[in-house]
Order: C-alpha cells, then sequence, then structure tokens
C-alpha cells in the first residue's frame, strides 16, 4: 500500500495501474489534473524527471475532453469526491447514472477505486448497478478490494439484494480472470479478505494465469496465510 496526494492507494494493482488517478482542483483554474506521484523542484531547479511531469499536466489539463457533455459534472464530482457537486449532478443529469464516465467507468466505479464513501452511499441510494462493467470487466467491486476501502466493501457486499446477487458480485471475473478477491490478495488487503470469504467467495478460483488469490500475496505474510488456510478447507 503507497499513498498519492495523502490517499491510501494499493501500488500492485493493476485496476489502479491502468485507471486514472483523481483530479485536483484549483481554485484559479478548476479542474487542472490528476493527482500522482511525481518529483518535486528544489530551489527552483526541475529534477530529471520534471519534462515527463510537464507532458503529464499537459495531458492532464483536459481529462474530461472525451467525456459526453451531459456526464462531465457526473464524472469531476465523482473524481473529486464532492457529494454535494455529486448530488448536483444526480439531480440535473440527463441521462443514466450507470453510464461510463471515463474510460469506460462509472462514477461508482470511481468514487470506489478512489475510496469516496459518501458519494458510494449516495449513488447507491439512487440506484447506481453494483454488476456494471467497466471496459476491463471489472465491477465496482473489484475496485474497492483492489484499493483497500473496508468499508466500501461491507457496503457494497449489504447492499446485494439478494444471495443470487452477492453471489455474482463475488464471482464476476475481470478480462485477466480476477474476481474482486484476487484483487484484495494482491493488496494483501486482509480484512477485506476476511469479509470476502466470509461472504462467500472462492479461495481456489484460478485467473487465466492459472493463479489462485493465495499465490498473488507474499510468501510469509497474514494474507497468504489466511487464503491457504481457507482453500485446505475446501478441499478437505
Amino acid at each position: 500500500m503507497g499513498s498519492i496526494g495523502g490517499m491510501p492507494v494499493n501500488l500492485h494493482s493493476r485496476s489502479l495501474k491502468s485507471k486514472s488517478l483523481p483530479l485536483s482542483l484549483s481554485p484559479r483554474c478548476g479542474i487542472i489534473g490528476r493527482l500522482m506521484a511525481v518529483p518535486g523542484r528544489i530551489n527552483g531547479q526541475m529534477e530529471e524527471d520534471d519534462v515527463d511531469q510537464e507532458i503529464f499536466l499537459a495531458e492532464a489539463v483536459e481529462p474530461l475532453a472525451d467525456t459526453p457533455p451531459h456526464l462531465r459534472d457526473l464524472a469531476a464530482a465523482a473524481q473529486l469526491g464532492d457529494v454535494n457537486a455529486l448530488r448536483h449532478a444526480l439531480d440535473t443529469l440527463d441521462g443514466s447514472i450507470d453510464e461510463p464516465v471515463e474510460d469506460g467507468d462509472t462514477a461508482l466505479h470511481l468514487t470506489c477505486l478512489y475510496g469516496y464513501l459518501p458519494c458510494v452511499q449516495l449513488l447507491l441510494e439512487r440506484g447506481a448497478n453494483l454488476e456494471i462493467k467497466d471496459e476491463d470487466g471489472a465491477i465496482p467491486l473489484h475496485d474497492a478490494s483492489a484499493s483497500g476501502f473496508t468499508e466500501i466493501v461491507q457496503l457494497l457486499i449489504s447492499s446485494a439484494n439478494s444471495s443470487g446477487v452477492m453471489k455474482r458480485m463475488l464471482e464476476t471475473v475481470d478480462v485477466e480472470g480476477d474476481t474482486p478477491l484476487h484483487h484484495a490478495a494482491r493488496g494483501e488487503h486482509v480484512d477485506i479478505i476476511r469479509l470476502l470469504l466470509a461472504s462467500g467467495a472462492s479461495p481456489t478460483k484460478e485467473n487465466i494465469y492459472g493463479k489462485v488469490p493465495s499465490e498473488l500475496a507474499d510468501p510469509n505474510t497474514e494474507a497468504r496465510r489466511i487464503l491457504e488456510a481457507a482453500a485446505s478447507e475446501m478441499i478437505q
């Protein structure tokens, strides 16, 4: 687990590597770019990676350019985790709450990925689909599990209105064959691993590389021990 701009993130997650980081807000310019771990300037001198940073920021100035106009307020609010802006965007939304707002992600995917619990709660209250898939086949539970946000994982599971919905959520695989448990294992998020297992997630499900969740956690870690024990119980 690392942090970017003070926000905890799982740096080993495929989901987080392939997805955008949240937007930052400037009182003068509004949305100016995505937060990222970049080197600073020392005594006004540019460090060697600053050229890449400048290129990145130039590209990040227009992150919503490909978002349909009617979804831009929703996308910005979800990226920033601004629950009041999100409420206003939903109140004035001319479209579906489940439309992808950025790179195939819905507002629920983004708020789960970044850990914006109040925003997740609001979206679910407004009827956001728990089983909606992004362009990689992942559902919001994948994102929350990968990022290590236990409260959001609990909320998503609790919001399943039937055992069938919960079962499908736990068994949904992305393009790499990973379930939410695979993502939690990769990040070694012990509390989420326990929660998913208690909810019925399979510790023996293989992804497309033939890996079960325990094999994605580092050896001699609590996460790996929990997953191996759960797998052994299923085999016996």
